[in-house]
């Protein structure tokens, strides 16, 4: 996970995360936190705001035409606009990228 300093809603992706993984099953991957520090970071990384799950590299909820940026982020769930993405959210995502 990419987050800026401070961010509110790492502790919410980090639980729905934990809880994902276990729900997918199989080897679990490694995560690792990361601080992007300053704005001239985020643009140099293509950061696409706090927080932000990284799979394989790749940020994968960030759509081809997200905006960079070293700002807050925010998610549409199956519940309305969240800091972070649901467990369904991130099961089906780990899923598609192969994480079993």
């Amino acid at each position: 996970m990419v987050h800026t300093p401070g961010c509110p809603h790492v502790a919410v992706l980090s639980g729905r995360l934990a809880t994902a993984l276990s729900r997918v099953g199989g080897t679990v991957p490694e995560v690792t936190l990361e601080e992007i520090t300053d704005p001239d970071d985020a643009a140099r990384r293509g950061f696409h705001g706090s927080p932000a799950l990284l799979v394989d590299g790749v940020d994968a909820f960030a759509g081809p035409d997200a905006p960079t940026g070293f700002a807050c982020r925010t998610y549409r769930t199956e519940t309305g606009i969240e800091g972070a993405p649901s467990v369904e959210q991130l099961v089906a995502t780990l899923t598609e990228r192969g994480c079993r």
